[in-house]
């Protein structure tokens, strides 16, 4: 797995709400677990942009609430740096991926990070722009 080029923070925890940014039928899912959260004995594992995680669907087609599925976070409120610049956006979204890390929908409506591009190519180019 390639490295990122940012010093990345990791603001989601379990339990936290996420808008689901692409037209696979999700709207709202929460995290339920981090895929690859290595951390200490009791603490609750934390994610950030890149990071790969098991939700619940909240809020969507009928067909796909109360489903679990594995999502890519694709945007974080909290700041990160990316060399001398720190970088930000308006709201906490993810994208529905499969076991491959292909997404499930075919475009997403906001931005993207940067720091996805190495490691999900199909990811980036269905969004409809890269920050």
């Amino acid at each position: 797995m390639l490295a990122l080029p940012a010093k990345m923070t990791k603001p989601l925890t379990v339990g936290s709400r996420l808008i689901c940014d692409d037209n696979s039928g999700a709207k709202m899912v929460q995290i339920i677990g981090v895929l690859g959260g290595r951390t200490r004995l009791r603490r609750v594992p934390r994610a950030g942009i890149a990071d790969v995680v098991i939700v619940a669907v909240k809020k969507g087609k009928p067909e796909m609430v109360k489903k679990k599925e594995r999502a890519l976070i694709v945007r974080q409120r909290k700041e990160f740096r990316r060399g001398k610049e720190r970088i930000r956006f308006e709201d906490n979204a993810c994208a529905i991926i499969d076991d491959a890390g292909l997404p499930k929908g075919t475009e997403i409506k906001g931005c993207v990070a940067r720091e996805i591009a190495d490691r999900y190519p199909k990811v980036v180019a269905i969004a409809s722009s890269v920050v």
